[in-house]
């Protein structure tokens, strides 16, 4: 059980956790796809793609594949399947222009506003992703959640990406706070849960995916059971 009562900033991940990634994500690729004509079943393209990106994100954490890679591997591994072969530089127009459009839809999930709203009465709250500055900053503005966050720290600024400590401390240090005055709420056990507890922060793992884990950490599967805890 968590320890509210020195608690005043809360830090929260941004896709998957209120950002819907997978939706956002599958209505970008529809418009890329429909723009250059490739005629495949979005939603078989989104089975092998979707933990495809898992992994190359995973990687990309562990500093084993740069942001160029990540993005032209996970289009150039997802496409091989249905027998589609791009150069580089056609990887690189689709993959610019997937991320283009991946702000345009911004769906949250279910009563993000409610809970954020609800936060915001007793706490600080700020934002620390992994995810492309230049593309969260645009999620977080056109979603019309940005007036709730203090501070977005994104992986980019820090130069080193969760659950690398450098970022949780800078998150801490220009806010001015002690790890123990802070709780980080996210989907990714590794990045999130473990990342913020190995700098003394207090965690809510956000489970929606129901993963099994050993620990015995607080867990969610709904956003707004976090305000049982909060």
């Amino acid at each position: 059980m968590i320890d509210v009562s020195k608690i005043s900033h809360i830090f929260f991940d941004l896709d998957h956790t209120l950002w819907d990634f997978d939706k956002n994500s599958a209505l970008a690729f529809e418009r890329v796809f429909d723009r250059y004509n490739i005629s495949i079943s979005i939603s078989e393209f989104l089975k092998i793609y979707e933990p495809i990106n898992f992994d190359y994100w995973k990687l990309y954490r562990e500093e084993k594949v740069n942001k160029l890679n990540l993005r032209r591997g996970r289009l150039k591994d997802s496409f091989k399947p249905f027998g589609l072969h791009f150069s580089e530089n056609q990887l690189d127009v689709l993959a610019d222009l997937y991320i283009e459009e991946l702000p345009k839809d911004n769906h949250l999930f279910p009563n993000t506003n409610v809970l954020l709203l609800y936060l915001s009465k007793k706490y600080i709250l700020h934002i620390i992703t992994n995810g492309f500055k230049e593309v969260q900053h645009k999620k977080i503005y056109n979603s019309g959640i940005h007036n709730y966050f203090s501070s977005i720290i994104t992986s980019e600024d820090a130069g080193v990406k969760k659950p690398n400590p450098l970022i949780f401390n800078m998150a801490l240090q220009m806010n001015s706070i002690n790890a123990n005055q802070a709780i980080m709420i996210g989907d990714s056990f590794e990045a999130d849960i473990l990342g913020a507890e190995a700098v003394g922060m207090q965690t809510i793992f956000f489970n929606y995916r129901k993963e099994i884990t050993s620990s015995q950490n607080l867990q969610v599967s709904k956003l707004l059971d976090i305000k049982k805890y909060l």
